[in-house]
């Protein structure tokens, strides 16, 4: 029996580490056990040539959408450029649409390096007032062109996190408020280490609210708004958990809705 629980816990600690262990398998004591480890080696290797050639593709794929991204930048400055000119109506307008063309692009890239496992962050003390205000400045035109006020208030945090990410998560969220609260009120400020964003747009219907993180989904205001495409709130939690942060959202058909991203990041011991 002892030597039977000995090879018992052996194979139990290859089963963790079967990636790489595989071949530490103990001697097999009959034809059968030789046969099972010779098809598990098989399995293994049909395994490795698949995950490489899924690595190769998904690498390909991304340098493409880089490019693409990159180059497609050009004429979208030039577009930009252009209207700089045109303070007509419908220049601003169409300033208004180049605007959320840029941003589509810049969210396919993110979702890209993001699904990819990139270990693009930077972890350091973020100035949350000073990220608060370029994200503030960048939409600026929508807010505008919305109607929509903005009450941003001083939240004296200084946070340790990835600025470039952190600034996604919270202009997606702002995105988010000028589409669904035109016309309206949207008030930004902060209590302990968590951010709250609030407007009193349309709302989220109760049976949507469990499913609004998921990766496509759009639910009733998305499918009222053509243009949704059930990207933005996944990456913003996706964003939140690699950082260590937390977003949750309250909501009320019809009066509005609140998001809070808690900033705290779980404290770590060196082992």
């Amino acid at each position: 029996f002892f030597t039977y629980w000995k090879k018992h816990k052996e194979r139990r600690r290859i089963l963790q580490n079967v990636e790489i262990l595989l071949d530490q398998l103990p001697e097999p004591e009959n034809l059968t056990e030789a046969d099972y480890q010779e098809m598990l080696r098989k399995l293994k290797a049909v395994f490795d040539r698949n995950l490489t050639s899924w690595q190769n593709e998904r690498r390909e794929s991304m340098d493409y959408y880089t490019t693409w991204v990159h180059q497609i930048k050009t004429p979208i400055a030039a577009m930009g450029l252009i209207l700089q000119d045109d303070e007509s109506e419908r220049g601003r307008a169409l300033s208004t649409e180049l605007f959320r063309i840029e941003r589509y692009v810049e969210l396919v890239l993110s979702y890209l390096r993001l699904g990819g496992g990139s270990t693009d962050y930077m972890i350091r003390q973020v100035d949350v007032d000073n990220m608060l205000r370029q994200a503030v400045r960048k939409y600026a035109p929508l807010f505008i062109r919305g109607k929509v006020a903005l009450e941003l208030r001083e939240t004296a945090l200084h946070v340790l996190s990835d600025e470039k990410w952190l600034q996604l998560v919270v202009e997606q969220v702002l995105s988010n408020a000028v589409k669904y609260a035109p016309g309206g009120h949207v008030k930004v400020w902060g209590e302990g280490e968590r951010l709250f964003i609030q407007d009193d747009g349309v709302g989220i219907a109760a049976e949507d609210l469990p499913r609004i993180f998921d990766r496509g989904f759009t639910g009733c205001n998305g499918r009222m708004d053509k243009r949704a495409t059930g990207i933005g709130l996944y990456l913003s939690r996706e964003i939140c958990r690699k950082l260590g942060h937390t977003i949750t959202v309250e909501s009320e058909l019809g009066k509005g809705t609140r998001v809070t991203v808690g900033l705290a990041r779980p404290y770590l011991e060196v082992e």
